[in-house]
């Protein structure tokens, strides 16, 4: 990149983060230094709202835009449920809950979407409050939660699970998603597979075109690579043994999309799913395609040729460095995007607070 382009880059971001910030004070600006949340919904045409707290009755999402006439069970959603459901294996959370799903409106008697809002919840079974009330965690933030901000923020917080800021905030998005899944599928077969490709600095090798949901269960470190997996495990039970936590990247892949996704340059497919990810509880890392590792290569090197399919008309690339995306706009390649999960703060080691 020429010293130009270098100094323009650098530059716009310096104005988009100053104007970020300019709306953020703007927003806050009021007669109390209090705010009320407003960040809870995901989405424009296809729209979802989660709700409820780690340690509350329970937690869920309201559905709005799904199409109707779709058959849907609850078992399809469950299924997905079962996926992300706590207590599994050694290297997952131990709480142990069922997380089965009670999908409230937006179905006929006999399964078939109406149109309506879609609300779902799953009830909080195996909450102990008492952990976290009758110890010094009531009066002291524990590290890298989210227990200072909230208080900062709201002025009170919910001690017992972290509240809102909880993975189990994720089962929402998973209901949901379940049934995104179901309507990408019967409409354009597309299919969103997802993988854990690296733990600390253990990589693996995966072919992102072919690797299957089959592949990727068949370890509960969800790594469709078998012996990076075992690697992968070794390594989550010698730090786990210790009372402590490690990082890693999750691998997404969405194949058979359709080019033409993405409407620049606030709404680029790439910014909205950038957001849609970073939002999970641990996100802190976001790459499309190469991501960071593309700074490394040339342009030459980085730039995905393009050829005319001999079978489909339709205009492909040989390599596909940018993850499916150019200029925010899907262009029929599989999308791949990476997300960097922080190691969990919650450890088995004493620390200063």
């Amino acid at each position: 990149m020429s010293e130009e382009g270098q100094n323009s880059k650098k530059w716009v971001f310096r104005g988009n983060l100053v104007l970020l910030l300019a709306i953020m004070e703007a927003r806050s600006v009021k007669s109390l230094s209090l705010s009320m949340g407003m960040g809870n919904t995901f989405g424009k045409v296809f729209r979802i709202s989660t709700w409820g707290e780690s340690h509350g009755g329970g937690v869920g999402v309201t559905l709005d835009g799904c199409p109707p006439r779709i058959p849907l069970t609850r078992e399809e959603v469950q299924i997905d449920l079962d996926r992300r459901r706590p207590g599994q294996s050694r290297i997952t959370t131990p709480r142990n809950e069922a997380d089965a799903v009670e999908i409230l409106s937006g179905l006929t008697p006999d399964g078939i979407t109406l149109g309506t809002p879609i609300a779902m919840l799953v009830r909080n079974k195996d909450q102990r409050s008492e952990d976290y009330l009758e110890n010094d965690m009531k009066v002291a933030y524990r590290p890298s939660h989210a227990d200072a901000t909230y208080d900062a923020k709201y002025g009170v917080r919910a001690i017992a699970g972290g509240g809102r800021s909880s993975a189990r905030e994720t089962i929402g998005r998973v209901a949901a998603g379940a049934i995104a899944r179901k309507v990408l599928k019967m409409y354009n077969n597309i299919e969103v597979l997802a993988y854990v490709s690296k733990v600390q600095d253990i990589g693996c090798d995966v072919d992102d075109s072919t690797f299957t949901m089959d592949e990727v269960d068949s370890n509960i470190v969800r790594c469709p690579d078998p012996v990076a997996a075992e690697r992968m495990l070794a390594r989550i039970d010698e730090i786990r043994k210790q009372g402590n936590s490690i990082g890693g990247v999750v691998t997404c892949v969405a194949r058979n999309v359709p080019a033409g996704l993405g409407s620049p340059v606030f709404d680029k497919l790439e910014a909205d799913l950038a957001k849609a990810c970073m939002s999970i509880p641990a996100a802190k890392g976001f790459e499309s395609g190469d991501g960071f590792a593309g700074t490394l290569l040339s342009g030459k090197e980085h730039n995905d040729e393009f050829y005319i399919d001999p079978i489909t008309g339709a205009t492909r690339t040989r390599t596909n460095r940018s993850g499916g995306i150019q200029g925010g706009i899907s262009n029929g390649e599989n999308i791949v995007i990476h997300v960097a999960f922080k190691p969990t703060s919650t450890i088995g080691q004493a620390q200063v607070s």
